[in-house]
């Protein structure tokens, strides 16, 4: 009988321990979840808060340019590609604008060179014991001049959108941005001509995003001041001309 009490106080023993050995565990094990959760809180807070990116882009400047071809050429992915490219509207430029030479005049002499070569060869492989040129069949395929066509009224249809939606007087802030910059596109537009223009654009599309892309890290916080700034000035001048344009606007139309 007394063997059997000890044992039975022995099992009660047992079990207590295992349950003070179970509440320290359970405490241990809910105090580190607590301290793995406090320190996963700044990380997540950090990860929340976005870093600044010109024009509010998400991706990179590869994808911004579509990710292909055009993006690799205007990027200079491949130096020898993107270099060809613009020798090649240099010299074009140079050929229409410093030379003053025509398209028309250019594409006549052009195709005068090449049949007048291909006739006398044709004509002359007997007496040169050469082979006759193979002259290929050129077709243009319909697909590509689609899609061009259909991406081309889509842009015109969103620009006309566009138009429309500033000249009924809906949003005083596109109105202003779309004068100004009309304005300076006229100004530039006095100083050269559309090709000039045209060619100045294409440099840059050549230049700038591949050096924005190199040097991104220095140029996003400058950027993000700026904007900032931007911003304020935007306020004050909201608050002190536009509100009131507003409102005259509003009374001429209640009069």
């Amino acid at each position: 009988m007394a063997e059997h009490t000890e044992s039975a106080d022995a099992k009660v023993e047992q079990s207590l321990m295992d349950k003070i050995s179970e509440k320290i565990h359970d405490h241990h094990d809910s105090s580190s979840s607590s301290s793995d959760s406090d320190t996963e809180k700044p990380a997540a807070e950090s990860s929340e808060k976005k870093v600044f990116r010109l024009f509010g882009r998400e991706k990179p400047v590869h994808h911004v340019f579509g990710g292909g071809k055009p993006a690799d050429v205007f990027l200079w992915r491949n130096k020898k590609v993107s270099a060809g490219v613009l020798g090649g509207a240099t010299a074009t430029w140079v050929l229409f604008e410093l030379l003053e030479y025509y398209l028309l005049t250019l594409v006549c002499h052009i195709l005068v060179g090449v049949l007048a070569v291909l006739f006398l060869w044709s004509n002359a492989h007997t007496i040169i014991h050469k082979t006759p040129p193979r002259i290929p069949e050129v077709h243009l395929p319909e697909e590509p001049f689609m899609q061009f066509a259909s991406e081309l009224r889509l842009q015109i249809n969103w620009v006309l959108a566009l138009l429309h939606n500033i000249a009924s007087g809906r949003d005083l802030k596109k109105f202003l941005i779309v004068i100004a910059g009309l304005w300076v596109l006229s100004i530039v537009g006095s100083w050269c001509n559309f090709l000039t223009l045209f060619y100045i654009a294409f440099v840059l599309l050549h230049t700038v995003p591949v050096l924005y892309e190199k040097y991104e890290h220095k140029v996003d916080p400058l950027a993000e001041k700026a904007t900032i700034e931007i911003k304020k000035q935007y306020g004050v001048f909201d608050a002190k001309v536009l509100t009131k344009a507003r409102e005259t606007l509003l009374k001429n139309k209640r009069s």
